[in-house]
């Protein structure tokens, strides 16, 4: 799964900002209900990716409580983007 490919999928554009409050809010919501029945890891993990990109995705404890190894990669992949943040502000 690549971000191009996620975003086409659920939003059907490259850049959901050009989209309506309401095309956003709804292609929102099915990224969230695959999030939460999708079983193999590789894409669970893609589409928490897409919705931390999105400010909604869940806690990785929260998100990943009966997977550890993807709990861990997500508090990982948290930590990056906050040192990546942190360090464009300077």
């Amino acid at each position: 799964m690549d971000l191009e490919g996620l975003l086409q999928h659920f939003f059907g554009s490259d850049d959901p900002a050009q989209l309506t409050e309401a095309e956003f809010d709804r292609a929102l919501d099915q990224v969230k209900i695959a999030f939460g029945v999708e079983r193999e890891p590789g894409r669970r993990f893609a589409l928490w990716c897409l919705l931390d990109g999105l400010s909604e995705a869940p806690l990785p404890a929260e998100a990943f409580a009966k997977e550890p190894l993807l709990k861990a990669a997500a508090e990982d992949y948290l930590k990056a983007a906050y040192r990546l943040e942190r360090d464009n502000e300077r």
